[in-house]
């Protein structure tokens, strides 16, 4: 194992499922600086994407990548010839999946986040092999059967096969507490929560500024379901009904059958998008379409698949869920060749949809609450960009009031407090 020295740079990273952030740690209680990547614009932020193809050198070919808003350009260039990889955190605690075959080779999953991290490093200017790295991980991994022992040694092997020496591990929110804590001068106990992309994450926390350990951890919990979630939800109620969703066909004139339900579950899920532009599904759609009560709209969802629309619908999906969270109604629009949609949703309908999720959380806060010995909350710091939407903020008001309620940097303060982390095990 690599011992850091004077000269190494000390980082704190944010993985995450939809995107991940490097923080320059700059000493112990100095304010740390995020580091910005040039993806045509300066970033706080590098979306988790992969893209993999090949080429010509030569005599050889080589296996060629890009990352982030690079990887979706790439890919869009020549989708039949590339592998945009997407959500790999996601599959972290997923014992069903070691590894894929990408273009005729197997690769496992920590190899394929390796790349990843090489290349964000490489954006970011610094060495994997020169840094001593505090990272994130969630409390709970994402998957309904997520074993979270093996998502945290799969996310410790892919940091290390990226040539990073062996990394400091501590939950998300951890990371997330110890910036808010900076704004703190008197002893304290907080929850806070941090909300991801495919994960939702609490813990309890006590502040002492005056104790030599000033931070002690109390309590944790988490769910494998956040923001990404809350886009399936708007898919499923307004997208999918208007693209043939609650149709039916007909097979050798029997009778009328569901449209397979599944084409709409992995619509709503962004990283399964190109997992669905098979030959296979696409004959069956064109299949079904021939004798559907709907042959329209189905079609309309065989031309989003093979050209590679989805990802355009997910981003006016996510921007109508923004759009909620500061005004009472919005306009969900979108267009790709002859499907057109524009549909009104409003804000209390919305929250009727992700309702289930929310008790969910809910739940969570409370085993979280009931693992620290229930203690007085002094305040509740709030992270993540789905912490905006107001019926999940609505539950921390009702447990706790509205007056100790605080957030700020909601998409880098886990990576902020992770690299404030980092500091502190250099001045140990």
């Amino acid at each position: 194992m690599t011992t850091p020295t004077s000269n190494t740079v000390r980082l704190g990273i944010d993985f995450g499922t939809s995107n991940s952030v490097i923080v320059l740690s700059t000493g112990d209680d100095v304010q740390p600086v995020t580091l910005r990547f040039s993806t045509g614009e300066s970033r706080q932020t590098c979306r988790t994407l992969l893209c993999l193809w090949h080429e010509t050198e030569g005599s050889r070919r080589v296996l060629s990548e890009a990352i982030g808003q690079d990887a979706i350009e790439a890919y869009l260039d020549d989708p039949a010839e590339s592998r945009l990889i997407m959500s790999m955190k996601s599959y972290l605690a997923q014992a069903s999946f070691q590894e894929t075959r990408l273009f005729g080779k197997t690769m496992r999953l920590e190899d394929l986040i390796a790349r990843f991290l090489r290349a964000l490093m490489d954006k970011a200017g610094y060495a994997p092999e020169s840094t001593s790295v505090t990272i994130g991980r969630p409390v709970r991994f994402a998957g309904e059967r997520a074993n979270d022992a093996l998502g945290v040694s799969r996310l410790e092997q892919s940091f290390m096969a990226a040539g990073f020496p062996k990394p400091h591990i501590v939950p998300e929110p951890e990371g997330a507490g110890w910036r808010f804590m900076q704004r703190l001068d008197r002893a304290s106990t907080i929850l806070v929560g941090d909300f991801g992309g495919g994960t939702s994450d609490f813990s309890i926390m006590r502040f002492d500024p005056a104790e030599e350990e000033r931070v002690q951890t109390l309590g944790h919990s988490g769910v494998g379901i956040a923001g990404d979630q809350f886009d399936a939800r708007i898919i499923e109620h307004v997208v999918a009904p208007a693209l043939g969703r609650n149709a039916t066909y007909r097979v050798m004139g029997g009778a009328a059958l569901p449209v397979p339900p599944e084409w709409f579950l992995d619509l709503g899920r962004w990283h399964r998008l190109s997992m669905m532009r098979t030959p296979q599904t696409l004959r069956s759609i064109e299949d079904v379409a021939k004798t559907s009560s709907a042959p329209d709209a189905l079609r309309h969802l065989y031309r989003l698949i093979d050209d590679q629309a989805g990802q355009g619908l997910h981003r006016a999906v996510s921007e109508a869920k923004a759009a909620l969270s500061h005004h009472d109604q919005t306009t969900l629009s979108f267009a790709h060749g002859q499907f057109k949609l524009d549909a009104t949703i409003n804000r209390t309908e919305f929250e009727q949809w992700i309702a289930p999720d929310l008790a969910r959380m809910d739940a969570a806060i409370a085993q979280a609450l009931s693992e620290a010995g229930n203690p007085t909350i002094d305040r509740v710091f709030l992270t993540g960009g789905t912490s905006f939407v107001p019926a999940v903020r609505a539950l921390f008001s009702r447990r706790f009031g509205n007056d100790k309620i605080d957030s700020g940097s909601e998409f880098v303060s886990v990576a902020e407090g992770l690299a404030l982390i980092e500091a502190g095990r250099k001045a140990a």
